[in-house]
């Protein structure tokens, strides 16, 4: 590392400002400023080969038009170097990135790449700086009209319409109350400053930026003065740095550029507002109110108040049996209550926000607010739930599991929360001293200080309330449609014919495909450069104590990643919704020698959490059959693992089901974060619905997470005192039958240390499981194409098409993980998401046969769906040269090759065990894609005939799109009550 620093140095481009060793993320960090043109630059030096790097601007919006968004989106869409219509997309095709996006905030815009190998990084580097700095939106405005927006006309006699992509995209996110009332909570708060518009763009408002003025907002901010320039991880910072200079930086001058984001003025008093959100007309107005009371709170420079707020956000509001969440339940105000420290802005703020009250229960809201904050600012906090929040968020600190997220990306991401304002940006990443300060804290009266100083005495406050109004969208809509109208009355013949003439000629812009040697200029690795082998499985199977054990040894930074397993085919078919409950009702309640607020605050000490939750694993050795199963889950460290499985008996064996109260509770809330993620992610419900048509696995999936298990909360919140001894008697009657000492399988994952503990630990589970009946029910699910249209409030649609080709003679091949990348970024995207205007398009098609194709925030409905119809002859035409076949490969294994955590690696081995994947299933599969010809492309076209042939369609969205494409559906019905 000191050769680098000392490399690092010697460069006379750059200014070194700054070098620490970063002890916590074992990395050294330089913070450099580019002489020439002051671009602010922070390296960060390490052994991790997933390379991270990106560029961001200090974007603050004027209005709400969302031209930071949209060019963010119009950026990609080819450069000067780089003249495809899409290099984003052909990146994603054809590069080994293992991530690869960009993003809008309230106050900047960032474009991050990540990668393993050397070249692909380095060519992505190349492509994201010309598109960020050389762009083509300037020369082609169709550009800004397909991905902003553009009137449609197609012709003379027809109806105008509006469309783009992040218009579409932002109907999408306006559709949810809860992204609404977000919103207006920031237009409420920062009414003078870049926070109180809305930088991704309210729909009504996009339509109002002008081609000029946002081509005007990209000069402004897009220069190396305004940028901030990170890279992380294994490679050679001064030839990065050195190539930056020749190849961008040094090609520019200083400018001075004002991006300052400015302070919104302290209120004297707090202020009250009100809103509306649209229901449908199905929807009752009652208990469908969200109160909610925002305070600013904390300084996004003290990394002290950074991680406080966030742990009184998990005491006061998160934990089981958090204060401010009980009062107000208790109160009978709302039956979710959610909320917490919105962070990553100059000026942070602090939410309690009640769901589903009433209007009227306002000032009651806000006095057991504020009455329950002092009695905790002046009796104290309970020490064990603020010492609990302390060891999660330090356990999450150090673990830095981000799932598939590259950690380095996730660091960079939170060195802006500072350095953005002008802060060190390596203030967050180091943070022993923090939790340090904090742990003393929790005993000195420090975060009873904060809540007394941030949250009582502070006027800087905005009661808002978001109200519910039957049929809003419809009515926007229809005022919508009727000022195209006028707008297109008041048009010249002449005028009618040049909006026709643009629609067209953009059509045929979409339609042309880049020239060849525009393709050829994006560069790319050859299939000689990809590794033949895959990533082994990791698991082995043994017995413990007569249980079987799934073994997965690996290092894991001495943390134990233990699942407790049990098959649910103990579980007869109708007991089945019980166990989506179950899962949510344990670790919720009381036990025998735990309040259950008390059981929280000791999971926290002790562990990095339990959870709980049901999956199914297709059994590929038996056509349509698989295992379900209920999953307990902890993470703890080694040391700890007697205590995983002590707590974890104690849930099982002691949770205590009869409390009526609790079990409302859970149930309402419950069905709050069920609509929500119904709402927010529609296509996943949509292709759930739609494969249980079919599907044993799927019709599970649907009847214990997805509509079908809505359902069964809808009913049970909803008529709760008629059917409470029902509900208990259910719970009860799984719990007896699924906790059972026979019926328990157990996966681990650590090294060789670890898995010396597990033989005793596991005693304390196993011994006190009561012996089992072993009775198993069979599982036949109904086989019937519903085809069913869920309609709600939404502004847009999400479209499912799905089936199978088990049965009809054609075998599984890695040529279908081709397909998922061609479609989904090449004929779906085309089609539904550049032409039709769709924020997305998703496919795939798995080992059992089963495949989807679905949109996502769509305008249309009947449109995508003949647009699944197509596929087939698509692919019978299929025709590619090599240049692009090999693009096609390099970007499946890239999707193959993400870099796991040791949970992933862990997960991805289990499922392996379960479904009877091996390492010779995924050679053959690996060998297909690396040698696929565009032959066996074209072979796919039966078997995504067969797919789209068993017919079952499934759409989630707006209720008018679903009635007026009625031939689709054999029924339409609400989706909520």
């Amino acid at each position: 590392m000191e050769s680098q620093i000392e490399s690092v140095k010697a460069l006379d481009a750059y200014r070194l400002r700054q070098v620490k060793h970063i002890p916590e993320l074992n990395s050294d960090g330089m913070i450099l400023e580019h002489k020439k043109t002051g671009a602010n630059i922070f390296l960060m030096s390490n052994e991790d080969n997933n390379k991270v790097f990106c560029i961001g601007f200090r974007t603050p919006p004027s209005d709400s038009t969302g031209v930071p968004h949209i060019i963010e989106h119009t950026v990609l869409c080819g450069s000067d170097k780089f003249p495809v219509k899409d290099p984003f997309v052909e990146l994603v095709k054809g590069s080994l990135n293992t991530f690869l996006n960009a993003m809008t905030y309230p106050d900047k815009t960032v474009y991050p790449i990540a990668s393993c190998n050397d070249t692909d990084f380095q060519n992505l580097m190349d492509v994201y700086m010309d598109a960020v700095f050389h762009p083509n939106i300037g020369k082609e405005k169709k550009i800004f009209m397909q991905e902003g927006w553009h009137y449609e006309l197609e012709e003379p006699e027809g109806e105008i319409t509006y469309n783009g992509v992040v218009y579409n995209e932002m109907k999408g996110v306006f559709s949810s109350p809860e992204s609404v009332l977000d919103s207006y909570i920031h237009t409420a708060m920062f009414p003078d400053t870049c926070y109180g518009v809305e930088s991704g763009g309210d729909p009504e408002d996009i339509v109002k930026l002008t081609y000029e003025d946002y081509l005007a907002f990209y000069h402004k901010y897009y220069h190396p003065s305004n940028s901030y320039i990170y890279l992380y991880g294994d490679m050679d910072m001064t030839e990065k740095l050195r190539w930056l200079d020749e190849e961008y930086l040094g090609k520019y001058d200083r400018k001075e550029i004002d991006s300052e984001i400015q302070i919104q003025k302290k209120f004297k008093e707090p202020i009250e507002r009100e809103i509306f959100y649209s229901v449908s007309e199905s929807e009752s107005l009652d208990h469908a109110t969200y109160l909610s009371i925002n305070t600013q709170a904390g300084n996004e420079l003290s990394p002290k108040e950074y991680v406080a707020f966030q742990i009184l956000e998990y005491v006061l509001l998160d934990a089981p049996g958090a204060p401010l969440k009980k009062a107000l339940l208790d109160a009978g105000i709302g039956d979710d209550i959610m909320g917490g420290y919105e962070y990553g802005i100059l000026q942070p703020y602090f939410s309690v926000i009640a769901k589903n009250a009433e209007r009227e229960q306002k000032d009651e809201f806000v006095k057991i607010v504020k009455a329950e904050l002092k009695k905790l600012a002046d009796g104290g906090i309970d020490k064990k739930c603020l010492k609990a929040g302390i060891n999660n968020y330090e356990f999450q600190y150090r673990e830095a599991d981000y799932g598939s997220t590259p950690k380095g990306l996730m660091y960079g991401l939170q060195c802006l929360d500072s350095w953005l304002y002008g802060g060190d940006p390596m203030m967050h990443l180091e943070y022993e001293d923090t939790f340090a300060a904090l742990k003393k804290g929790a005993d000195s009266g420090y975060f009873e200080g904060l809540i007394r100083t941030y949250l009582l005495d502070n006027p800087y406050e905005a009661v808002v309330i978001a109200s519910p109004k039957k049929n809003l969208t419809a009515r926007i809509e229809e005022q919508t449609a009727k000022k195209l109208k006028e707008y297109k009355d008041s048009l010249s013949k002449e005028e009618i014919e040049t909006l026709v003439r643009q629609t067209k000629e953009l059509k045929e812009y979409q339609d042309t495909p880049s020239p060849k040697e525009d393709l050829e200029k994006i560069p790319m690795l050859t299939r000689e450069e990809i590794g033949r082998e895959p990533a082994k499985l990791i698991f082995e199977e043994t017995k413990l104590d007569g249980i079987t054990v799934v073994r997965h040894n690996m290092f894991t930074s001495g943390i134990g990643y233990l699942k407790v397993l049990f098959n649910t085919d103990r579980i007869p078919m109708e007991d089945l919704p019980y166990l989506g409950l179950l899962k949510s009702v344990l670790g919720y309640v009381d036990t025998k020698n735990y309040s259950y607020s008390d059981l929280s605050s000791e999971i926290f000490l002790n562990s990095g959490g339990i959870s709980f939750s049901v999956t199914s694993y297709p059994d590929l050795t038996k056509a349509g059959s698989f295992t379900g199963v209920f999953v307990c889950s902890a993470r703890v460290l080694y040391e700890k693992l007697d205590f995983g499985f002590e707590i974890l008996e104690e849930i099982l064996n002691r949770s205590v089901l009869d409390d009526e109260k609790r079990l409302n509770e859970i149930l309402s809330e419950g069905k709050s974060k069920s609509q929500m993620k119904l709402m927010g992610s529609g296509h996943t419900a949509a292709v759930a619905r739609a494969t249980s048509y079919f599907s044993d696995t799927s019709y599970y999936n649907d009847m214990t997470g997805g509509i079908g298990y809505f359902k069964f909360l809808e009913d049970c919140a909803k008529n709760f005192d008629e059917k409470k001894s029902e509900i208990i008697a259910g719970l009860k009657r799984v719990m007896e039958a699924l906790f059972t000492r026979e019926n328990m399988t157990v996966s681990y994952t650590a090294d060789d240390e670890g898995f010396s503990y597990l033989g005793n630990a596991m005693k304390k589970l196993s011994e006190k499981l009561p012996v089992g009946s072993g009775k198993i029910y069979p599982f036949t699910a109904p086989k019937e194409n519903l085809n069913e249209g869920f309609t709600s409030s939404s502004k847009v649609n999400y479209v499912a098409h799905c089936g199978t080709f088990a049965g009809s003679g054609y075998s599984y091949t890695g040529a279908l993980r081709i397909l998922k990348v061609m479609l989904s970024y090449d004929y779906l995207w085309i089609n539904i998401r550049v032409k039709g205007g769709a924020y997305g398009c998703m496919s795939g098609i798995g080992r059992s046969g089963e495949g989807y194709f679905v949109s996502y925030r769509d305008p249309e409905v009947k449109k995508s769906d003949d647009i699944y119809l197509g596929i087939p002859a698509y692919l019978e035409n299929f025709e590619a040269d090599e240049r692009t076949m090999t693009k096609y490969v390099i970007g499946t294994i890239s999707d193959i090759d993400t870099p796991l955590t040791s949970s992933l690696q862990g997960s991805r081995g289990l499922s392996a065990w379960y479904s009877g994947v091996t390492d010779e299933m995924l050679k053959k599969e690996r060998e297909e894609i690396l040698n696929a010809t565009v032959e066996d492309i074209r072979a796919l076209a039966p078997i995504t005939k067969a797919i789209l042939e068993t017919g079952a369609v499934c759409v989630v969205g707006n209720e008018d799109k679903i009635k007026a494409d009625s031939e689709i559906f054999k029924e339409i019905k609400p989706l909520f009550a």
